[in-house]
């Protein structure tokens, strides 16, 4: 099974908010998924990145694959380098 962690999308129309989600990579976006392990909200200024860096860093270590988008929160929030 290849594990994903990706955005899914929540809120209402022009009006986006995500959780960041530990995923299979079959399952549809705002489909199913395995754990939540953050959220992010891009119309907040700055923007909100909040993400639980020992979840993620297990999750990484057990073999899941971020996403582009993901992979910069991350960075951004100090869970990778």
């Amino acid at each position: 099974m290849a594990v994903k962690i990706r955005l899914k999308r929540m809120g209402a129309k022009k009006r986006p908010f995500y959780r960041v989600v530990v995923a299979d990579s079959r399952s549809p976006r705002d489909g199913r998924f395995i754990e939540e392990i953050g959220t992010y909200n891009p119309l907040a200024n700055p923007s909100e990145v909040k993400i639980d860096a020992e979840k993620a860093q297990k999750w990484l270590k057990d073999g899941a694959k971020p996403t582009d988008t993901v992979k910069a929160l991350l960075k951004k929030c100090g869970a990778i380098s």
